[in-house]
């Protein structure tokens, strides 16, 4: 560790913390002048103080909701990793797989998420396994597009040098193709992250059943704008910190394979 690394980590914590975020903290104090000035009422827009008293006050209500909508977007980001390197992985063996695979994963990704809705809770109910169903939908796309990419683009003569040796599709497959496209993957992770969350929480408020998406509904119907504030904000840090999270994954992937 280096001198400035050394000084950086001395610094106390609250400290850092506003170096890093002053933004955020100006925009909540803007935030909350300018309520106060305007004198809103709690119904019309909430001051930041506001919702982080409720926060404080009703922790349970936000822990039940937030272990839902995450445990749905964990799996759902694991799903849809692997459903999208599964066919990105079909697509490289087959040149006919390809070719029906790249349009039809485009046009499927390119359908808005609430007219998919609708139809997916009619085939498999209006309940968590279609919340699970639309975060699959959202994240296989990223790991597709950039596993296909990573399994096309080996070092230059690699390929040629597993032919010449008369290497198998799969040895290809596994030794080199793979490999290659493990940086690709990271940053689809990185990008699918924390889209999963945001992707729970549109579904929950659409389907109104459970977690974050269906609290902030609730509240919102119910003029608790401080709770639906609330929610929203949980909602930002979680899908921040995934973000944040994967890419130091990103990082681990990038020294190991690159």
């Amino acid at each position: 560790m280096d001198a400035a690394s050394d000084m950086s980590a001395r610094r106390p914590l609250l400290v850092r913390l506003i170096e890093d975020y002053w933004g955020i903290l100006l925009l909540l104090i803007a935030w909350q002048l300018w309520v106060v000035a305007n004198s809103f009422n709690p119904i019309v827009m909430p001051t930041p103080v506001a919702v982080l008293g409720d926060l404080v006050s009703y922790p349970g209500v936000y822990l039940r909701n937030v272990s839902i909508t995450l445990a749905v977007a964990v799996f759902g980001l694991v799903a849809g990793m692997a459903v999208g390197t599964g066919l990105a992985i079909v697509a490289w063996f087959s040149p006919i797989a390809s070719g029906l695979l790249n349009p039809l994963t485009v046009l499927f990704s390119s359908v808005p998420v609430v007219a998919l809705i609708p139809v997916i809770a009619r085939l498999l109910g209006y309940d968590t396994s279609t919340v699970l169903a639309i975060v699959v939908i959202i994240t296989f796309f990223p790991s597709f597009v950039f596993a296909s990419s990573g399994l096309r683009s080996p070092p230059p003569g690699s390929e040629d040098l597993f032919r010449v040796l008369g290497a198998s599709r799969l040895s290809l497959l596994q030794r080199l193709a793979l490999p290659s496209a493990m940086p690709n993957l990271a940053i689809a992770f990185k990008l699918a992250a924390a889209h999963a969350i945001l992707a729970a929480m549109v579904a929950e408020f659409l389907m109104g059943t459970s977690g974050l998406g269906y609290l902030f509904a609730k509240t919102k119907a119910d003029f608790q704008t401080e709770q639906a504030f609330g929610a929203s904000a949980v909602a930002t840090v979680i899908s921040a910190a995934a973000f944040l999270a994967a890419g130091w994954v990103e990082r681990r992937v990038r020294e190991r394979y690159s």
